[in-house]
């Protein structure tokens, strides 16, 4: 089959930058400290892995790219623009449509590179804020403070990025309803098109997790379930006050500035994460990259010293498709979803949009109507007030929001 650019089907496109300057207290993201020659022996890797779907993505076009990590900011601008050269030879790019994100965090900044920034091709920037206050920052191990977020978030505007993302985070040890809406309202008088705030969830395997674990004498200082729950609906209040609308649990946009990129996960579409340990959905298949750096290294590596020719060479000719002999040694945790686990994540992942799921949709995607799979479910949850069905719309209640992990339960098939 031939494929024009009306009956491509739409492809998310992740990049896996794993490194940062120091990696936070309550990270548990794939990223480290890397020396200058690991960082380099990382991006032609990650180069030979992008030509490695060169002939092979011809059904796609690609509609959104997402840079993140770790912190992309991190490393050389360089190194993006380079990165986004790669993929406009492998991929059929949207050119007038395209959604090109990077994240970065305060303290890694300066003009030169967010200018190389918007000569890569990148429209929208997403700042690793967390808080406006300094002592909080501080506690979460951040580099950077409140002023010098400012002066970057400024420099942003200065050189012509219109579409900026603010992370925030609540539910921090100590943190009060007051100083969660001092953080909000500061953030608003920025007027960001994008607002994304996650309440904090303690990982294993990261310095918050044996500082605040339940025994411990710092456990306390975790705001309860009420608190939680308190600041969520202060969120809300005053992002909708402020012009910003809800699309998502944890997202909030200006009307029109709504993340493509995050959004295509929550409905289904399919993505490809390129780097390592990046997570792909395809055609009803998911995997992710193997998450050892010195193999995913390696293993590009081995194949280049088997051709015994450079990489720079090889990214020309029908050669460049072929980097990996054996592509399965790249991906692990490879999962063919049946029909009722791709069910499944139809509800839960769509029922986190504040636009719900649609029935129609269900019935397309399916050749099934929601009531035959889920009627005894949505009954029971619209009887506890959990959802509302909204003719063909079926979405979470204020209250359904609240608990809304076990609503999503609701959704799961028995097992056993």
């Amino acid at each position: 089959m031939t494929f024009n650019q009306s009956n491509k089907k739409d492809l998310g496109l992740y990049i896996h930058i794993p490194f940062c300057v120091k990696k936070c207290d309550y990270c548990d993201f794939l990223s480290a400290p890397a020396s200058q020659n690991e960082i380099e022996a990382y991006f032609e890797a990650l180069f030979r892995e992008i030509h490695s779907y060169r002939n092979r993505m011809d059904e796609y076009m690609v509609r959104s790219i997402f840079f993140g990590g770790g912190t992309p900011s991190s490393v050389d601008a360089d190194y993006i623009y380079k990165t986004m050269e790669q993929i406009k030879q492998v991929f059929t790019i949207d050119e007038n449509n395209l959604e090109a994100s990077i994240e970065v965090n305060p303290g890694t900044l300066n003009r030169d590179k967010l200018t190389r920034y918007l000569d890569s091709g990148m429209n929208r920037i997403s700042f690793g804020l967390q808080s406006v206050n300094n002592e909080e920052l501080k506690l979460l191990g951040r580099i950077h403070t409140f002023e010098q977020f400012l002066e970057n978030y400024k420099l942003a505007r200065e050189v012509g990025f219109c579409n900026i993302n603010i992370d925030l985070m609540s539910a921090l040890p100590g943190q009060t309803l007051d100083s969660w809406e001092y953080t909000l309202n500061t953030v608003m008088e920025l007027r960001p098109e994008h607002i994304s705030a996650y309440s904090l969830i303690i990982e294993e395997n990261t310095i918050f997790y044996d500082r605040y674990r339940p025994d411990s004498m710092y456990y306390d200082e975790l705001p309860d379930e009420e608190m939680d729950r308190l600041i969520y609906h202060k969120t809300k209040e005053r992002l909708q006050e402020g012009g910003y609308h809800r699309y998502e649990i944890s997202n909030y946009a200006r009307t029109g500035y709504e993340c493509r990129h995050n959004s295509s996960y929550w409905v289904g579409k399919d993505y490809l994460g390129i780097g390592l340990g990046s997570s792909s959905f395809i055609n009803g298949i998911r995997w992710s990259n193997l998450r050892e750096i010195d193999q995913y290294i390696s293993l590009f590596s081995k194949q280049i010293d088997q051709r015994n020719a450079s990489w720079e060479k090889s990214f020309h000719g029908d050669a460049a498709m072929d980097w990996i002999n054996d592509p399965m040694a790249l991906r692990q945790d490879i999962q063919r979803l049946t029909e009722k686990e791709r069910m499944e994540e139809f509800m839960y992942l769509g029922l986190r949009m504040s636009s719900g799921v649609s029935k129609v949709d269900f019935q397309k995607r399916f050749a099934l109507a929601m009531d035959e799979v889920y009627g005894k479910v949505l009954e029971d949850l619209k009887e506890k007030k959990l959802i509302n069905i909204c003719g063909d719309y079926i979405r979470l209640t204020e209250y359904g929001t609240d608990i809304s992990n076990r609503v999503f339960a609701e959704f799961l098939f028995d097992t056993e």
